[in-house]
């Protein structure tokens, strides 16, 4: 039995207000492949891909790791290993063992990748989830020679790592190429280890660009149909040049094989962290101190925007260098250093490739007028995560009723601080009750949560949403914006004044 690691998440759904969830049948595999340059790149239809996938051999290597056996007894078996919460998504490998007995010692878990070289020194690109909680690597060339490998650096936010080994000869290394110019429609070629058979070559097209599998707040995943497998995570997505435009990394299917959808990490985003790695071992990203919410054609009408667009600000860190330059929930980040923002998921890839310590003007709509701030970047701390506890049950309190909106609201007094274990910092108006026909019901909100603006006026009284919903009926508005605070994070919902859903 071969031996990879993969991870099954079900197909992308719509997200409920406060929770993200990872499509089912998404498949991580573990198998690298690579390319070297080869012809010029053509439109037309190639006759044989044979001279390009004879020059990738040389640059092509399977990763082998060795793990230690899981501890967690027979509801584990050894071919669906627990691993490490290092991969984007949550993870099982295949082993060369059967699943283990109690009484019967757990055998040591294998399991098989590929990598790329990109250095003839002996530098090597795969997937983190293909070495994520690996005793020992060994990369295994062309012509069967195993190394050891030692890990440069990793990096779990976009799943990338890079080895070293040390050959007796040069390596034959691959170049990197530019994926933002891959159309939908071009020849693309996978190299890789599907199933641990060694090195295969599929072909197919891009599919589609810029995927959000809402595996890492970076995502941008090149979609193709060349086929991809168990085992191929880490290898190369290669175009006629024999340039790596993408590093494959996941499939979508309910099997767990192939069905045409597979993934790879473009490599406009992945040269620029390998290189980092190269240079430093770790990656280093820029950071203002902002949540952030999409943008919706109701949200985009209620703030003034003439359509969605830009990034929705939902939180400001204190002390951040988003709270320095005054940026305020409510507002909405059009542009960021002269590039427009036109969906929201290109904000944190902006940040993230800033500097730290840089200054950038960021174009912001506030109050239905642009306005400009500059930001000095900070550094983001990757180790910073936020941790939110269940939502207290809703207390039973006689509370005025806001028919508009389909809520019943609560003035946060000290008995409902203490029921609904509120923190002294939170401000609003608590929403104890929620007709479960209304729009806010469907988009998400919940007893508990609490109203904590109207637009971008706090509220902190029922009296005083009521006022805000009466002026926005006055004004001819179809919907008012409500800042939803649960657990310490904020949510702007666009809610219909008459608080019914569209259908309903």
């Amino acid at each position: 039995m071969f031996a990879c690691h993969a991870a099954f998440v079900g197909p992308a759904v719509v997200p409920r207000a406060w929770h993200r969830a990872v499509a089912r049948c998404l498949v991580i595999c573990c198998a690298v492949a690579i390319v070297q340059p080869a012809a010029a790149q053509t439109r037309a239809l190639p006759d044989s891909f044979g001279d390009l996938a004879q020059t990738l051999g040389p640059s092509v290597v399977n990763i082998s790791t060795t793990q230690a056996p899981s501890d967690k007894g027979d509801k584990d078996s050894a071919d669906s290993p627990e691993l490490p919460p290092s991969s984007p998504l949550d993870q099982f490998g295949d082993s060369f063992s059967n699943r283990g007995r109690q009484g019967v010692q757990r055998p040591q878990i294998h399991s098989l990748g590929s990598g790329f070289v990109i250095a003839a020194s002996g530098l090597i690109v795969t997937n983190n989830h293909v070495i994520a909680g690996a005793e020992e690597i060994n990369v295994i060339l062309p012509d069967d020679t195993k190394l050891k490998a030692q890990v440069v650096g990793r990096d779990t936010v976009t799943d990338l790592a890079l080895l070293k080994v040390d050959p007796k000869q040069p390596l034959t290394e691959i170049k990197w190429g530019d994926s933002t110019k891959a159309r939908v429609g071009d020849w693309v070629l996978a190299v890789g280890n599907p199933f641990g058979l060694g090195g295969s070559v599929t072909a197919g097209i891009v599919s589609a660009r810029a995927r959000d599998l809402q595996a890492g707040p970076y995502d941008d995943f090149l979609q193709t149909d060349a086929s991809i497998n168990r085992g191929n995570s880490g290898g190369p997505l290669v175009n006629l040049a024999g340039e790596v435009i993408g590093i494959n990394t996941a499939i979508y299917s309910p099997s767990g094989g192939s069905i045409g959808i597979g993934f790879a990490i473009p490599s406009s985003l992945a040269q620029p962290v390998i290189e980092q790695l190269m240079k430093s071992g770790k990656v280093e990203r820029g950071w203002i101190g902002v949540r952030i919410q999409a943008m919706s054609d109701e949200i985009a009408d209620t703030v003034g925007l003439d359509k969605p667009r830009g990034a929705l600000v939902t939180d400001v860190d204190q002390n951040s260098p988003a709270a320095r330059a005054k940026l305020l929930p409510g507002d909405v980040i059009l542009s960021f250093d002269g590039k427009p923002i036109e969906k929201t998921r290109q904000l944190p890839r902006l940040v993230a490739e800033t500097p730290a310590d840089k200054t950038v003007p960021v174009g912001l709509w506030r109050d239905g007028k642009d306005l400009a701030v500059d930001v000095k970047v900070g550094a983001l701390n990757t180790e910073k995560l936020a941790a939110a506890p269940a939502p207290a049950d809703s207390p039973q309190k006689v509370t005025p009723t806001i028919d508009a909106v389909g809520m019943s609201l609560a003035k946060v007094t000290p008995d409902l601080r203490h029921d609904m274990e509120l923190g002294d910092d939170v401000k609003g108006v608590i929403v104890v009750d929620i007709d479960e026909d209304s729009a806010a019901a469907k988009q998400g909100v919940q007893p508990g949560d609490v109203v904590g603006a109207v637009g971008r006026d706090a509220v902190t009284t029922p009296e005083q949403v009521v006022e805000k919903v009466e002026a926005a009926k006055k004004g001819g508005k179809k919907s008012i914006l409500l800042r939803i605070e649960r657990d310490g994070f904020g949510q702007f919902f666009a809610l219909p004044i008459d608080g019914k859903t569209n259908g309903g």
